[in-house]
């Protein structure tokens, strides 16, 4: 997929953030502290990817972000609002894609405008875009269990991306995938996400994917006590996951991204 959009970011200090986090604990029952103290700013339009070992709250936070899981202590606010449940402006990618299996592709990325209130003529014509945009246009009438996995992601990339959400939240969309695949995919949400101008918060266990994909990688610490590291990736946009890999640029803050990781499970 060719990426012909580029992000002509503004100065640092002149970009609202979109998500705000302080001090924040979650408690899961009496005896075990999920998260403590942790502080993260995501700025508007930032693509930021977490990492860091199992059990560490990745998937807590990004579900405190969502409003699925309640604060016990710290302050976080998503667009200068509390977490909310059912937001409107927020989307939630899973690991696993969540397709309708009595849907053809065509009409699981059609669904969510059509729970949003889209009209039928502007949906069906939206949802065609980008069904063609994550390279599906030969295969709009096939049903989910006709399709390969890397098929059914990008299919879930489209449903996201063409309800154009403020900020998208994604727990390892592409952790069930080949290596091959997982490229090709990173290409299409690069460019998915240069057109949309979204916010994305991206949780992985892949140290190549975070760079690839983000602005910033947060490196958070294994006892759930906060950000370890957070690591600028310099490189420069657009972006190629395929042509990443013979810049040197990349395999610098690979190992930087990898000694902070193993740092952070001390």
């Amino acid at each position: 997929m060719a990426l012909t959009a580029t992000r002509d970011p503004a100065p640092e200090s002149e970009i609202p953030a979109d998500i705000s986090v302080r001090g924040l604990s979650v408690n899961f029952g009496r005896a075990r502290n999920a998260l403590t103290g942790v502080d993260l700013t995501v700025r508007r339009g930032e693509f930021v990817a977490l990492i860091g070992a199992s059990g560490c709250g990745k998937t807590t936070l990004l579900n405190v972000i969502a409003g699925l899981v309640p604060v016990a202590g710290g302050t976080v606010t998503v667009k200068d609002r509390p977490p909310m449940a059912g937001r409107r402006d927020i989307a939630y990618v899973l690991a696993r894609d969540a397709l309708l299996p009595w849907r053809t592709v065509l009409g699981n990325v059609s669904y969510g405008l059509e729970v949003s209130g889209v009209g039928r003529e502007e949906r069906e014509r939206r949802a065609a875009s980008f069904v063609e945009k994550v390279g599906l246009g030969s295969y709009r009438d096939f049903y989910p269990s006709k399709l390969s996995q890397g098929m059914r992601q990008r299919t879930s990339l489209a449903r996201a991306f063409a309800v154009g959400r403020d900020i998208y939240l994604m727990d390892e969309p592409f952790s069930a995938l080949d290596s091959q695949t997982k490229l090709i995919l990173h290409d299409q949400l690069l460019g998915l996400w240069e057109q949309s101008g979204a916010t994305v918060v991206f949780v992985t266990h892949d140290i190549g994917e975070a760079i690839t994909l983000a602005d910033r990688v947060v490196v958070m610490s294994k006892k759930g006590t906060g950000v370890v590291e957070e690591i600028r990736v310099d490189l420069p946009r657009p972006r190629s996951a395929d042509a990443l890999q013979a810049d040197p640029r990349y395999h610098d803050l690979y190992r930087q991204t990898w000694t902070s990781l193993k740092a952070s499970t001390e």
